[in-house]
Parts: C-alpha cells; structure tokens; sequence
C-alpha cells in the first residue's frame, strides 16, 4: 500500500510596493526568500496569487538593500532568493549575480560562462524571464555590438541603472 506523505504547509507569500527612481517597484517573498522584484509593465511579470498577503515587514530588508543600492551606497546583494524557473534558467540566473557591478557582458559571453557558448538567444530568453531583476543584475548583459538590447522592465529603465552603477558610489 502507497500511502501519501504528508504535505508541509506552503510558505505565505508576501508582497509590498515602493517608489524608486525607476518607478514603483513591487516586491514578492515568502519568510525565508525573495522570489521576486517586478517594475511596472515589467514583462513577464507574474499574476500574483490571490493568497498573497500584502505586508512589507518581511520584504523590509529587500526594500531597504534596494534603496541603498537606489542611493549609490550598495553594491552588491546578500540577500536569501528564491526565483523560479527550470534547471537552465536557474544556471542563466546565477552566472547573472556573477556578474561585478558597473560593468556589462554579452549574451554570448554570458553563455561562455555557463559553459553552453552555441545558446547565446536560449540564453537571452532565460535573461528576460528572471524574476529578480536589479538584484539579479540581468540589465548588465547588452548586445555583442555595445547596443542595449530588450529589458523586462524596459530599455529606458535599463539604461538608468546602467547609468546609476556607472557613476559608482556616491
């Protein structure tokens, strides 16, 4: 006889929103991990679950790194994550954080860099989709020209953080 394990409950799902230089910014976490930083119209951006509970208080330290980082005073994010996404993604989004601040590679680099460099557009696809963007820096990966390429929340966003990390730290 199979007998089913029994479930853990599901982790409570938390979302907040804040104004940033980029827009209002909505941030998505359970207790234990971010799972998500979306700007408005971001593209592919999540329907949020219906039992999502909106309280700031376990976003709070997400909020506050990304406002350091907004005020040039962080550059780099030590925070629990949690995106989600297939095996190739997760390899995609983790080469991302590798990546130093204020600098930018290209799709084909990037896909040197996990060790697949023929999957340079499977690559910008896993990019697009990333779940936590800024803190999982998918806008420092441009096109092999220098141009800037597609954004999920756009090129005029892309182009101000890329600008922001530029200037270095104030």
């Amino acid at each position: 006889m199979i007998t089913a394990a029994p479930h853990a409950p599901a982790a409570t799902l938390y979302f907040t929103e804040f104004s940033s230089p980029v827009g209002t910014i909505q941030l998505t976490g359970t207790d234990a991990a971010l799972t998500g930083v979306f700007m408005e119209q971001h593209r592919h951006q999540p329907v949020r679950p219906l039992h999502a509970v909106r309280d700031a208080a376990p976003l709070r330290t997400a909020q506050e790194a990304l406002e350091a980082y907004f005020a040039g005073e962080r550059r780099t994010f030590t925070l629990a994550l949690a995106p989600q996404g297939t095996a190739f993604q997760q390899r995609v989004w983790l080469a991302l954080r590798a990546i130093p601040y204020g600098t930018t590679i290209s799709y084909g680099e990037l896909a040197r860099r996990i060790g697949q460099p023929r999957a340079s557009r499977a690559v910008g696809l896993a990019n697009g989709r990333n779940p936590i963007s800024i803190i999982v820096p998918c806008h420092r990966v441009i096109g092999a020209n220098g141009t800037l390429t597609g954004y999920g929340g756009g090129l005029e966003r892309k182009r101000y953080l890329l600008a922001l990390e530029a200037a270095g730290p104030k």
